[in-house]
């Protein structure tokens, strides 16, 4: 593609499909997102960082209230999947943005209370919730706990001590087109009961003294690219019986590269409500679960380039080594998650422009390879290295393998940027020494 190709494909937005809806570059392709030049933060803040547009998340969270409200006929809610970025700011923009949240520890439920969610819009998740768990959870009075199997029963049965709203989670018989270790709807699933164990599983919750049986809930999985799944899913559970709330759970998957195109919010919900309109009671409460979907663009990460090693031969990869890698985005090494990169500088034509490169990070693993093939312009040392839709799960995977220090979380939003959680310190990975 020439420069002039490449500008039109600018114009055309082709950058901030995958970048945040606020990402433009500007005549000679400098990459910004929310007002703010990538390049000057990472000046500023250091890399690798993930820069969140705070904005986007908003304005994510607000289309998928809207549109649930105005498909189903019954009352409706959004939860938060706060897995998906569990991070304190993140929790205080959604609670703000008047959806739920649904947690899966003591710590998310800890940084959701601090983010402002009130208890009564939490739901608690966890297929193998220990005593702690259990207790933290009613103790604080969230609204919804989330029956995975019988021992939850057990132990919610021990420790309540007033009448506590519970959902159960149910196994559809669904595989779901996504990785493996995202599928959450197989028979063989290690989260929720079978229709059969569900039954039994009703049966009992309606002669507990303290449990209360609200509904039922539902999740297949993540990432996933299509809608079908997601009404075989509620037509399965439709056959235990009427309830007043049904959480049909998230899954729609996100867009990380040019070559994907998964369905709108507005398509996912338009699935989901036209089978719950044959399938479910009118009148009842539904609930979404999105993560992935919910905040996945409204981050990108930027590195700074360290290394790089041109080929011998002309059908080899410029390998182009970063200074981040496995230590702030999981994803690629434990799903293989393919993603896309430009410079921050020469975005011109991300994608289609460039040398072909293989990004790795500088991790002590061959497997650290963050993209495995990616056109990059002109990539030299010192140069920023900008990748799109992050928002879900690096965060959350972060680690410090190789006693890295995990990265700083910058929120933009009109030109203006912040942070909102600092960078660790060598003392920080200290700290916990005795």
């Amino acid at each position: 593609m020439t420069r002039d190709g490449a500008a039109e494909a600018v114009a055309s937005g082709q950058i901030s499909e995958l970048f945040p809806p606020s990402a433009v570059g500007d005549a000679d392709g400098r990459l910004s997102v929310a007002g703010c030049d990538l390049i000057e933060l990472a000046q500023r803040f250091g890399t690798p960082a993930y820069i969140v547009d705070e904005q986007a998340l908003t304005d994510r969270a607000h289309e998928y209230r809207t549109t649930l409200a105005a498909a189903w006929s019954g009352p409706t809610d959004v939860m938060f999947a706060s897995k998906s970025f569990p991070c304190t700011p993140v929790y205080r923009t959604f609670a703000a943005a008047g959806i739920g949240c649904d947690v899966a520890s003591c710590g998310e439920l800890a940084m959701a209370l601090r983010g402002g969610f009130d208890p009564s819009r939490i739901l608690v998740h966890g297929n193998a919730k220990s005593a702690e768990d259990v207790r933290t959870a009613l103790d604080v009075g969230v609204r919804w706990v989330v029956i995975d199997n019988l021992c939850d029963i057990d132990r919610l049965e021990q420790f309540a001590a007033q009448r506590q709203g519970v959902l159960l989670r149910v196994i559809p018989g669904i595989d779901a087109p996504t990785h493996d270790a995202i599928s959450t709807g197989g028979h063989d699933s290690k989260f929720g009961l079978s229709l059969a164990e569900a039954e039994v599983a009703i049966a009992r919750l309606r002669r507990s003294t303290y449990l209360r049986l609200d509904g039922i809930h539902v999740h297949i999985g993540s990432q996933i690219l299509e809608t079908p799944p997601f009404a075989a899913a509620v037509n399965a559970v439709s056959t235990l019986g009427e309830f007043e709330v049904y959480d049909l759970g998230g899954g729609l998957g996100a867009r990380y590269t040019y070559d994907e195109h998964p369905p709108s919010v507005a398509d996912y919900i338009g699935e989901l409500t036209r089978a719950a309109s044959t399938s479910l009671p009118t009148g009842s409460t539904v609930l979404v679960e999105p993560g992935r979907s919910l905040v996945a663009r409204a981050g990108c990460t930027i590195y700074e380039v360290q290394t790089i090693k041109r080929p011998a031969s002309p059908e080899g990869h410029t390998l182009v080594g970063v200074n981040g890698g496995m230590g702030d985005n999981l994803e690629v090494s434990l799903y293989g998650t393919r993603f896309e990169a430009t410079m921050a500088a020469r975005s011109l034509g991300a994608g289609t422009v460039g040398e072909r490169c293989r990004l790795v990070g500088h991790h002590c693993e061959s497997g650290d390879c963050l993209i495995d093939s990616v056109r990059l312009d002109s990539p030299g040392v010192g140069d920023i290295v900008a990748m799109p839709t992050t928002g879900a799960y690096c965060y959350t995977m972060a680690n410090n393998y190789n006693a890295s220090r995990r990265p700083p979380v910058v929120f933009v939003r009109d030109g203006d940027a912040r942070v909102v959680v600092r960078r660790e310190t060598i003392d920080d990975l200290m700290a916990r020494d005795v």
